[in-house]
């Protein structure tokens, strides 16, 4: 049996995908959240707290994973016209997890060279020794964000691929759940693992370098087995037996014959295209910029073990899952897509003013609180956005598109990644007191969802369908001109 399951049949008629298949296809998805935590909830931590790693440094060199975003544009149209494997969406998924995987394994060893020399100087100092570790970490990085962009891309493109409109939030909703119960599991296994590292209650930044080393690499040597094998669980047999991709492009008119330049004549024949971008761009970082800093504020501010602010990421993902579950059955079928995203910026910027309020109380249980309150919320805005994405999303080119949504999503958390960085260390500078340094990433944070909501106000999915549909027939025709 080769990697592409089948041998292709376009005569084959195409299901409807079913409850299992798409429980089956949220597994990758899942395999991402099994990711996200190692990435950005123990790497940040470990490097910022207990390597004394500067926050802007660490921060800078996480969001080399997303900088390289507008990759995802070339996947998704590669993913649109050029089959890997025998598929045009499945090759591009799996061969992207073995190389994500790997990538994860190695960054996690750099990042014990570059907190050794750091321990060893007294504290970061820029010398030869820092820049050359720091540059093979952003390396390292650049390499797992291009993985991460050959394989998510053509992953929502198949999500398309295989569903019909007033079907695609249920899915979402269950996919993207998906990616949450990775994230759930990894952050109370990660507390659990963890816990062997300080069982004394050293102090953050006090833990001997070979006590974090064993467990730690234990955990990076083993999750990225459990993401391959179930990248190809969640991908088998799928695209052949469910994917409508061909029939919904004529086959005189496949989408092999529109060219990468073309393809983003289509992507900006909208001025839609663009209000909608912005708004992707807003939400993403408005939820994304507490990140980098939400382990730290439960350390810094709160005294909570690495174990304990590694589980945070528990309660932000049973929140959201409860967000994902109500927003993609109840929710949206009632108050429509567009109305429901507003609603939940809303509720996110809420959220921020009690994680800020926590820290005031220094009560533990108001800070977890707040974060389910967090994940709720953001699991309406995410599911009506993203519900939303999909709608912007014509079949004719759907990689191209997706790849243009994953780049303003990905570029705008690599930024909200930075800047949360940068705002922390900006804001310990000027008050020197970690309640309203890390207050003031949360506080704009809100502020930047209320403007979403303004920003949405001007989104129009029919104008956008109308002008890109005629966009692509020109296309077809050889008369767009240069």
């Amino acid at each position: 049996m080769t990697i592409n399951d089948y041998p292709e049949d376009t005569n084959s008629p195409k299901r409807q995908v079913g409850m299992l298949t798409i429980f089956r296809l949220g597994l990758f998805n899942m395999a991402l959240g099994l990711m996200a935590v190692l990435t950005l909830a123990v790497l940040n931590r470990v490097m910022i707290s207990e390597l004394g790693i500067p926050a802007t440094i660490t921060a800078g060199v996480l969001a080399l994973a997303q900088f390289v975003a507008p990759a995802r544009v070339w996947f998704g149209q590669l993913s649109d016209s050029k089959p890997l494997f025998g598929r045009y969406r499945t090759g591009y998924i799996r061969l992207g997890a073995i190389i994500l995987s790997v990538a994860v394994f190695m960054a996690v060893q750099a990042v014990w060279q570059l907190g050794a020399i750091t321990r060893a100087n007294g504290g970061w100092i820029w010398d030869l020794q820092t820049i050359g570790w720091a540059f093979i970490l952003g390396l390292i990085m650049v390499i797992y964000g291009l993985a991460v962009s050959s394989s998510s891309t053509p992953f929502t493109a198949l999500l398309v691929d295989i569903s019909e409109e007033e079907n695609r939030s249920k899915l979402v909703a269950i996919v993207w759940s998906m990616l949450m119960v990775g994230i759930v599991i990894g952050g109370i296994s990660g507390s659990i693992l963890l816990k062997k590292i300080n069982p004394g209650g050293i102090e953050a930044g006090q833990i001997p370098l070979e006590n974090l080393q064993g467990p730690i690499n234990s955990i990076f040597a083993i999750v990225p087995f459990v993401v391959i094998a179930l990248t190809l669980i969640a991908t088998w047999g799928v695209e052949k037996k469910y994917s409508r991709f061909s029939d919904r492009n004529n086959n005189s008119h496949r989408e092999d014959n529109i060219t990468l330049v073309e393809s983003l004549r289509v992507l900006t024949a909208s001025r839609q295209t663009g209000i909608f971008f912005s708004f992707l761009c807003l939400i993403t970082i408005s939820l994304f910029m507490q990140e980098a800093v939400l382990e730290p504020y439960g350390g810094e501010v709160f005294g909570m073990s690495i174990a304990e602010t590694t589980k945070l990421n528990a309660n932000w993902g049973i929140g959201i899952l409860i967000g994902y579950s109500l927003t993609g059955f109840l929710i949206v079928p009632r108050l429509g897509k567009k109305l429901t995203t507003k609603l939940g910026c809303l509720l996110v910027a809420v959220s921020f003013g009690l994680i800020i309020l926590s820290g005031f109380t220094q009560e533990e249980n108001i800070l977890k609180l707040a974060v389910v309150l967090f994940g709720v919320t953001a699991g309406m805005a995410t599911i009506g956005s993203i519900s939303l994405m999909l709608d912007f999303t014509l079949a004719e080119t759907a990689g191209t598109f997706i790849g243009a949504w994953g780049l303003a999503q990905a570029m705008s958390r690599a930024f909200a990644t930075l800047i949360g960085g940068a705002i922390l260390d900006l804001a310990r500078a000027i008050v020197n007191i970690p309640l309203l340094a890390y207050g003031s990433v949360f506080a704009l944070q809100a502020i930047g969802m209320v403007v979403a909501v303004v920003i949405l106000n001007r989104i129009n999915i029919k104008e956008f369908k109308d002008n890109t549909e005629q966009a692509i027939a020109t296309v077809m025709e050889g008369d767009l001109d240069g």
